[in-house]
Order: C-alpha cells, then sequence, then structure tokens
C-alpha cells in the first residue's frame, strides 16, 4: 500500500520553521511584535520555478505542520481500512495502481523544491473503486485516486499527472494549514496567548481535524496556485503541458451532473483554462528537457 520511501528527493531534511516565539512575563510588547513579524513573513517561491505563484501566507506557521500531517496520517489510514473491508480498495497488482504509482515516481523527485518537508513525507498512492470523480492529497503526502476520475474522463498518463501534480501542489503549497489556521484563528479573535505561547488551542485544532480535512473549501487562489504548481511538476517529469488544458475542458464537459467529489471542489471553467494557456509557454522548455534527459 506505501509508495517507496526512496521516491523522495535526496538530501538532507531541515526543520519547517513553525513561529513559536516566547514572551517573558511584563513584556506584552514583544509578544506582538513577535505576531506581526510571524504574520508579515512568508516563505519564498522556490528560486527556479517558472509559474509565478508568489509567497505562501506566513498564517499557516500558526498551525504546527507536524500535527496536521498526523492527523491526515491517521485519517487516511483509517479511510484506506474501510475501504480495504468493503472491498474497494484497489490490490498494489491491479494496472491502474502501478500506473498511479508510476507517475507519482516521475512527480515526487520534483516535489522537495516547493517545500522541503516533503524529502521526509511518507509518499503512498491508492486507488478506491468509486464511481465519484475524485482524488486528493492529504498533508504529509497521502495521496487517492477514485476509478470513477479515471475511468468516466478517460484520462490519459498526460491529464492524469495534471490532476496527481495539482493535489500534490495543495499539500505542498499547505493550503490546508493554511485554511485551518484562518478559520481558526478568525474564530478566536486571533488570540495571541494561544497563538504565540506555545500554539496550543490551534494545535488542537490541527491534531483533531478528522474527515474535516477533505472538506475543506480552497479559495480561488489556492486553486489558481495548484494549477500552475502541479503544470510546472507535471512539465519537469516529462508529462505534456497541453495536458493540463485538455484536463480541465474534459471536466468542463463532465458539468455539475457528475456527482459529488472533484468537481464540486475544483470548479471549471474558461478562466481556469485561459489561465492555464498563459502559462504553457513558461513551462514547456521545462517538459522538452525532460523528454530529451
Amino acid at each position: 500500500m506505501c509508495l517507496i520511501c526512496d521516491l523522495k528527493a535526496r538530501g538532507d531534511a531541515t526543520a519547517s520553521a513553525t513561529v513559536e516565539p516566547v514572551a517573558r512575563p511584563g513584556h506584552v510588547w514583544n509578544a506582538r511584535r513577535g505576531f506581526l513579524l510571524a504574520a508579515g513573513a512568508a516563505a519564498a517561491t522556490p528560486v527556479l520555478a517558472q509559474v509565478d505563484v508568489g509567497q505562501s501566507s506566513a498564517l499557516r506557521n500558526l498551525v504546527p505542520a507536524e500535527q496536521l500531517e498526523s492527523a491526515a496520517n491517521q485519517q487516511y489510514g483509517q479511510m484506506m481500512a474501510e475501504a480495504k473491508a468493503k472491498g474497494a480498495l484497489a490490490p498494489a497488482g491491479d494496472p491502474q495502481v502501478q500506473r498511479l504509482r508510476n507517475i507519482a515516481r516521475r512527480l515526487i523527485p520534483h516535489a522537495a523544491p516547493w517545500n522541503d518537508r516533503a524529502r521526509r513525507w511518507q509518499w503512498e498512492v491508492n486507488l478506491i473503486r468509486s464511481n465519484q470523480i475524485n482524488a486528493f492529497c492529504m498533508p504529509g503526502g497521502k495521496i487517492a485516486f477514485y476509478t470513477g476520475i479515471l475511468e468516466k474522463l478517460q484520462l490519459n498518463d498526460d491529464e492524469a499527472a495534471m490532476i496527481m501534480g495539482h493535489e500534490m501542489a495543495h499539500a505542498l503549497r499547505e493550503h490546508a494549514r493554511e485554511r485551518v489556521a484562518k478559520t481558526n484563528a478568525t474564530g478566536m479573535g486571533l488570540s495571541i496567548a494561544a497563538q504565540l505561547l506555545g500554539l496550543g488551542q490551534l494545535g488542537d485544532v490541527a491534531a483533531n481535524l478528522g474527515t474535516q480535512l477533505l472538506s475543506l473549501k480552497y479559495s480561488r487562489d489556492d486553486e489558481t496556485e495548484a494549477d500552475l504548481v502541479g503544470l510546472e511538476l507535471a512539465a519537469r517529469s516529462a508529462y505534456l503541458p497541453r495536458a493540463s488544458v485538455t484536463l480541465w475542458q474534459k471536466m468542463a464537459a463532465a458539468g455539475g451532473g457528475a456527482g459529488p467529489g472533484f468537481l464540486s471542489t475544483h470548479p471549471s471553467g474558461p478562466n481556469r483554462i485561459r489561465e492555464l494557456e498563459a502559462n504553457l509557454p513558461k513551462v514547456q522548455h521545462l517538459y522538452e528537457q525532460a523528454r530529451r534527459g
């Protein structure tokens, strides 16, 4: 069931920059200043990135990445166990499982420049037998496809790689972590004591997410980022960039009547396709280099 860990890019992993300044008693100003610095900081886009997605929001630092990834791993394990008990988890020898894992083997080595934590993720790819048009990648690199998205859209390898790259990009850009931070920090009124003195309350939220991870609603900006980062990941892995356009054309043709899942959280439309088309020239040379290599 596991995708072998040696698929990760080589290199020593470094700790993620979780912001946890400690205010000394009587130094309220220092705590407030630390919070403002945390909110103003952001992780830079990889130097060699061809697509422009700007900087990640530093708000994600208010939720410990380790706790979110641990919650995701637990939830993913439960989902796979339930699918197996129902006979819905495709076995490792299934041709479609092998196909998806081969795609992942090509994409994963290009993940670390977008998020150094990806070097330590225990990547996993599985296939669930279901008519849903759906796929996801949880924080920490846990990927699942549903047979419906492969079969109903008749995806070729290039198009399947675009979906996988898109979902991996959500995890690499830590959109779930950011969304949890924004939602729960707002609900708590941005309590400085909770956020700066150990991140206790937000840490508890991350550790007890459960199925919320699969129902988080990403913003339009998140979706655009995932489209473009996924496009670059796929191009660097020698998958045809134009497949990103044909994929979303198929999505648009499937329409809202295809049922819940991918289309409910990833709406297609002409703006999405235009954005991808505008970025094809930026990654075409990456695809050509990968093909030659």
